[in-house]
């Protein structure tokens, strides 16, 4: 009975925690259903006076285009996860298993390069894609996911575990390196890949800033561009603006609950890898 006290109160605290998080969620989508207007009333509505609407969904997608939007946010999301996933795999594996001159050197300055601030390195960046010429380009806001300091670390501790012996044997068997890596590494890494994409993905599809500094063309902007600039014509309109935000959160969210299992415990396989 001692026992059983401090764990159902541990239990109804994180409850109590849980639902203070879920809870602007859940009213986001009641709000998303409710007359327009109704939303501002006060005092304020946890649920819809009347039968939930799906009014604003259809000025959403019909109206406002945000068909356009969502598969613009789609396809990013899902090149700069596949892009990252091979360059982030590859430089993590090397840094692991093959043996160059200065390779613990270059790795220090790589994980060095974490404690600077994203947006100090935008400027330069942007700069680059202008000479290139890939402002405004979807291949412009690819460019910038395409490895990142943290996806190397995370993949190059899960691949410090792969035995060396196991290398060895497929290299005097006469195996290329790029045959080691893709029929002997790749699948050896899966854990840690998937980690790595359900990170990557929900971090392309919730980025603002970089997609709204390299795009000026409306019909290219991404979700969270598009709720930006919806909010400012119906910015007073809080059921629609509602609705734009269910559209954006909820693949994401569905997505992190489906995978979150896999998404933890890669995170911890990697992180004790010495």
């Amino acid at each position: 009975m001692r026992r059983t006290a401090p764990v159902l109160a541990l239990n109804a605290a994180l409850a109590f925690l849980a639902l203070l998080t879920v809870a602007p969620i859940l009213w986001m989508v009641s709000a998303s259903l409710m007359a327009s207007g109704e939303a501002a009333s006060l005092p304020l509505r946890l649920l819809p006076a009347a039968a939930p609407s799906l009014e604003h969904y259809r000025v959403l997608f019909a109206r406002l285009d945000f068909a356009r939007a969502l598969g613009n946010s789609l396809f990013l999301a899902v090149a700069i996860t596949g892009v990252s996933l091979l360059a982030n795999s590859m430089a993590g594996y090397a840094f692991a298993k093959l043996r160059f001159r200065g390779r613990d050197r270059l790795f220090a300055l790589l994980v060095a390069t974490l404690i600077v601030p994203p947006q100090v390195t935008v400027l330069p960046l942007f700069l680059e894609l202008r000479v290139l010429g890939l402002v405004n380009t979807f291949t412009g806001v690819i460019v910038a996911g395409i490895a990142t300091v943290f996806g190397i670390f995370l993949v190059r501790q899960f691949a410090l575990g792969i035995p060396d012996d196991l290398l060895d044997a497929a290299r005097i068997d006469g195996a290329s390196e790029l045959r080691i890596y893709w029929t002997i590494v790749l699948p050896l890494l899966r854990p840690i890949l998937l980690t790595l994409g359900v990170f990557t993905f929900l971090a392309a599809w919730n980025d603002f800033m970089w997609p709204l500094i390299v795009l000026t063309d409306e019909s290219k902007y991404t979700l969270p561009v598009a709720v930006a600039n919806l909010s400012g014509e119906h910015v007073q309109d809080t059921e629609l603006m509602m609705a734009a935000a269910v559209v954006t959160v909820a693949p994401a969210l569905l997505l992190f609950l489906a995978l979150q299992r896999y998404y933890v415990r890669g995170i911890l396989m990697g992180g004790v890898k010495g």
